[in-house]
C-alpha cells in the first residue's frame, strides 16, 4: 500500500510542477495546436496555438513515480508492471511522432492512419509476446492465452490468436482515448476515473491472491499489487496534468498522451485478467468511439449524418452546450460506468 501511495504522490507532484515549464518552452518555440478548419469553428479562436504534446509530462511523471515508489519502499519492480509501462511509453512515442508531424511539418492530420496503425501494432505485438513469458514461482505469466472478464474463462485461444486479441484491445483502447481527447480535460478526467478503478482492482486481487490462499474466489494474477502501483502512478500524473488541462486548458496532451493513456488502460486490463470488463469501465470511451463508427457508416451507406459532428462531444458543442457542461456531464457518465464495472467486479468475487 505504501508503494501505491508513494508512486501516485510522486507522479502527481512531478506532473503538477513539471507541466508549467513545459508550457513555457512550448510557447517559446510556438509549438501550438493546429486546429482543423473543418472542425468546430469556435475552436479556431479558443484552442488554436495552445501548447500541445503535454503527454510527455504524463509519461515522464508516471515512469519517475513508479521508479520512486519502488526505490523508497524497497518493493521489487515486476515484469507485469514494466510491461504495462513499456506499452504506455511505446504508444506514447507513436503519438509523439504524430504530434511532431503536426507541429513541425504543419500537417494537421499528422501521421497517416496506416503508419499510426503500424506503430501501434508493432508495440502491441512486442507487449503481447513478452507478456506470455516471465513466469513467477507459481508458473503464472503476466498475461494468459485466455479471454478474461472478471477472471480468465473458456479454453486457451493459443499464442497467435492471443496476439491478435491484444492488438484489437491496444488499438481500440488507445484510439478510443484519442477520440475522447477533443475538449479541455475530458480525456484526462475520464482516464483518472478508470485508473482509480484499477488501483482498487489490483489491491483487491492482491488481498485475495490464489498464491497466498487457495479458494474458489481467489485471483490467479501474477503481480496484482504492482498493477495497482502502475495505475496509481498514471493516475497521479493525470491529476497533476489536469490542473493545467482543465477548462480553459493551458496545454493539451496531444496524441502523445492519449495513445499512452489508452495503452496503459489496455495493459492493466490484460495483466489483471479483466479484459472484457474494460469495456464497462471505459464505457465513455466506447460510446464516443461508436459515435464515430455510426457517423462514418451512416454517411457511407446513406450519405446522411446521424450526429451534427463526430466524435459525440462535438455534436453537443454544435447543439449549443457549453464546453464545461459537456466535460462535467461526460465525467459523470464515465463515473457511472466505472461504478457499474466495479460493482460487477465486486459481486463476481462472491462464490456461488
Amino acid at each position: 500500500m505504501k508503494t501505491i501511495l508513494l508512486s501516485g504522490a510522486i507522479s502527481l507532484v512531478i506532473a503538477l510542477l513539471g507541466t508549467r515549464p513545459v508550457i513555457t518552452v512550448l510557447r517559446k518555440h510556438k509549438l501550438g495546436q493546429q486546429v482543423r478548419t473543418d472542425g468546430v469553428q469556435s475552436h479556431l479562436a479558443t484552442k488554436s496555438g495552445t501548447p500541445t504534446m503535454g503527454g510527455i509530462v504524463i509519461i515522464i511523471a508516471t515512469l519517475l513515480g513508479y521508479l520512486g515508489g519502488h526505490l523508497f519502499t524497497g518493493d521489487p519492480m515486476t515484469a507485469s508492471g514494466l510491461l504495462v509501462l513499456f506499452l504506455m511509453t511505446g504508444l506514447g512515442l507513436v503519438g509523439f511522432a504524430d504530434d511532431y508531424i503536426k507541429l513541425f511539418m504543419r500537417r494537421s492530420l499528422g501521421l497517416r492512419s496506416s503508419a499510426k496503425l503500424f506503430g501501434q501494432a508493432a508495440v502491441g505485438v512486442i507487449f503481447a509476446v513478452f507478456a506470455l513469458h516471465f513466469p513467477d514461482g507459481y508458473d503464472i505469466t503476466p498475461a494468459s492465452e485466455h479471454i478474461s472478464f472478471l477472471a480468465d474463462f473458456g479454453i486457451s485461444i493459443g499464442p497467435v490468436l492471443f496476439v491478435i486479441w491484444v492488438l484489437l484491445m491496444v488499438t481500440g483502447t488507445s484510439n478510443g482515448v484519442n477520440l475522447t481527447d477533443g475538449l479541455d480535460g475530458l480525456a484526462s478526467g475520464a482516464s483518472i476515473l478508470v485508473l482509480a478503478a484499477y488501483v482498487i482492482i489490483g489491491n483487491w486481487q492482491y488481498r485475495n491472491d490464489c498464491t497466498t490462499g487457495l479458494a474458489s474466489n481467489c485471483y490467479d494474477v501474477r503481480d496484482p499489487l504492482d498493477a495497482a502501483v502502475v495505475a496509481a502512478a498514471v493516475m497521479g500524473a493525470c491529476f497533476g496534468f489536469l490542473w493545467w488541462n482543465a477548462p480553459p486548458a493551458k496545454i493539451f496532451m496531444g496524441d502523445t498522451g492519449s495513445l499512452a493513456l489508452g495503452g496503459a488502460l489496455a495493459g492493466l486490463a490484460i495483466i489483471t485478467r479483466t479484459e472484457l470488463l474494460l469495456i464497462l469501465l471505459g464505457g465513455l470511451f466506447v460510446i464516443i468511439t461508436m459515435s464515430v463508427v455510426i457517423q462514418v457508416g451512416s454517411y457511407k451507406l446513406t450519405h446522411k449524418r446521424v450526429f451534427r459532428m463526430a466524435p459525440l462531444q462535438h455534436h453537443f458543442e454544435l447543439a449549443g452546450w457549453a464546453e464545461t457542461t459537456i466535460v462535467v456531464r461526460f465525467w459523470l457518465i464515465a463515473g457511472m460506468f466505472v461504478a457499474l464495472g466495479l460493482g460487477i467486479f465486486y459481486v463476481g468475487w462472491f462464490p456461488n
